[in-house]
């Protein structure tokens, strides 16, 4: 008995452990030489100059941070829920009676299969002031055209929008999944006691979709924490850091400026407040699930 657990162990270690080597050498390793940069004065040419909190203690009176970190936040507080509700919603739609599903389920979830730049590169097609598509459409319905990369808060809308077509699908996917699960008898045990749609869309189905809400929550604020592409490619962080988010802002510091010390203190931040959020959001779901 005890030579089979030592073998099922065994087998566990070696399923297991090429993942743990992965992961120390490309993320834990990586993480540890951030952290040390972090402490120098350094424009990665030669050894840096150990100067101890200094890039953390500049962040504070850095006004170009906090912007980028305002930025960060609003955009997302913006894409995460709104994707999310649109995910939900184009959800809804695939799982019912729709004409042509395939068509709309395929059209959603193409923005999956590019990249972040790609996404992008497509998006400046609509959204470029000078050749776009959209400022053509306005400009032949004798509307004013938007400034999408000179303006603030259209360059903003930009980014949001591009983001929401390229997030709406991902969202849809899961919920489509999770809604493969609802057990149908509740959904007619509720119509026969006269519930609306409404009704058995707020009490039966949103509370079913309650684990996937969940996961949906948590990766989206995650991936909003670290959007980078989208915005580097549509525009640069301008006009005036209008749209500078904190990854950007920490690029254009390590790699433009060669302030590559002070570029990995803003990874740093950022990493620390994005495993807070997530483990409050983490905590908060638990306690919920334990309430049940």
């Amino acid at each position: 008995m005890r030579s089979s657990a030592r073998v099922e162990a065994r087998a566990a270690y070696g399923f297991v452990g090429p993942s743990v080597v992965l992961l120390g050498l490309f993320v834990f390793v990586p993480l540890a030489w951030a952290l040390l940069i972090s402490l120098q004065r350094t424009d990665g040419f030669g050894s840096g100059t150990f100067v101890g909190l200094d890039n953390y203690t500049r962040l504070l009176g850095d006004d170009r941070f906090w912007r980028s970190a305002g930025n960060t936040v609003l955009f997302t507080a913006l894409v995460t829920p709104l994707s999310m509700l649109g995910g939900l919603g184009a959800a809804l739609l695939l799982d019912s009676a729709l004409p042509a599903r395939p068509v709309f389920r395929s059209l959603l979830i193409l923005p999956m299969a590019v990249s972040g730049v790609a996404t992008a590169l497509i998006g400046l097609l609509f959204f470029d002031e000078n050749t776009g598509v959209l400022d053509s459409v306005l400009s032949s319905l004798h509307l004013p055209e938007a400034s999408w990369q000179s303006g603030s808060v259209p360059a903003f809308a930009s980014v949001v929008l591009v983001t929401l077509w390229w997030r709406v699908g991902f969202n849809m996917l899961i919920y489509l999944t999770a809604l493969q699960g609802v057990d149908p008898l509740l959904h007619e045990s509720a119509m026969l006691d006269g519930a609306s749609w409404w009704q058995r869309l707020r009490h039966v189905t949103v509370p079913a979709l309650r684990p996937a809400t969940f996961f949906l929550l948590v990766v989206n604020v995650i991936f909003s924490f670290q959007v980078f592409d989208v915005v580097f490619v549509l525009t640069g962080g301008g006009p005036r850091d209008a749209t500078s988010v904190l990854v950007t802002y920490a690029y254009d510091q390590g790699f433009a400026q060669r302030d590559q010390g002070y570029g990995a203190a803003l990874g740093m931040v950022l990493l620390v407040v994005t495993l807070a959020f997530t483990g409050v959001q983490w905590r908060l779901g638990r306690g919920r699930d334990a309430d049940q």
